[in-house]
Formats: structure tokens, sequence, C-alpha cells
């Protein structure tokens, strides 16, 4: 059965942009901070390296029965059996990482556009991530 979500706080991690040394450190304090959703998203590491943290962040997330969702990485988040997977539209299409998470897994698209948004539904995403409205250090595009 798919996990029951809430969204309040939603914290999309970045190594690069931390305040403390550990991304473990930083997610637990958030967690104890009260973020209700983690989504791992790791942009400049090797896959074994992704899987590692993965392993070790879901731990975490485990111990506090938050949810993790994988960013783009649709193996990582099968191998670690992350809560779900959060896909953009550059990466393999919603109806088909569906189809591979099957529907008790959590499915989240990026969306910049109304036809995109429409899509992912039609796609049947559970939420969609509409994305910074301004540039950020994490987000330029």
């Amino acid at each position: 059965m798919k996990p029951n979500i809430d969204y309040t706080l939603y914290l999309v991690t970045d190594r690069e942009i931390m305040s403390t040394e550990k991304l473990e450190t930083a997610v637990e304090q958030a967690i104890l901070g009260g973020c209700t959703v983690i989504q791992l998203r790791e942009k400049n590491c090797s896959s074994l390296e992704f899987f590692e943290i993965a392993i070790s962040i879901k731990e975490i997330t485990d111990r506090y029965q938050i949810p993790l969702i994988i960013n783009d990485r649709i193996d990582i988040a099968l191998a670690v059996d992350a809560s779900g997977v959060h896909i953009g539209q550059s990466d393999m299409p919603a109806r088909i990482v569906r189809k591979l998470i099957g529907n008790n897994k959590i499915l989240g698209v990026s969306a910049s556009n109304f036809e995109e948004a429409m899509k992912a539904y039609k796609d049947d995403a559970d939420y969609l991530g509409v994305g910074a409205m301004f540039i950020t250090d994490t987000k330029k595009d």
C-alpha cells in the first residue's frame, strides 16, 4: 500500500550548499526540525556513491518514519526500497516509471507549465514539483 505522505516540509538535499559536514547530519537535523519528506538529490556522484548515500539516508528516514524520495534514479530507488522517486522532464517518461515502480511507490514529476502538469497527472504522478520561482544556486533553469 502506498504511504500517505505529509508534504508540509519537503527537503531536497544538495551536499554542495549544506551547512553541515555530513549529509546524514543535515538530514537528521531537518527531520528533528519538522521536515516531513526527504528527497535525495545528488547530481555529482557515481552510481555506487549514490547507492551508498541512499542506504545511509534511508536508515535515518526509516528510524523517524519519514518517506525517502530518490531524485531521477529509479534503479537506486528500487535498490534501497525508497518510498518513491522524483523525475524531471528529461528523465524516463512518467508512465514508464510508474510501470517500473508499481502503484505502491510514490511518483513525483517536475513540471514547469500547464501542459507538463497535465501530462504528469495523466501518467499517474502522485505529486508535482513546480520548481523555484526564481533562479537559485541549485537550479539555474
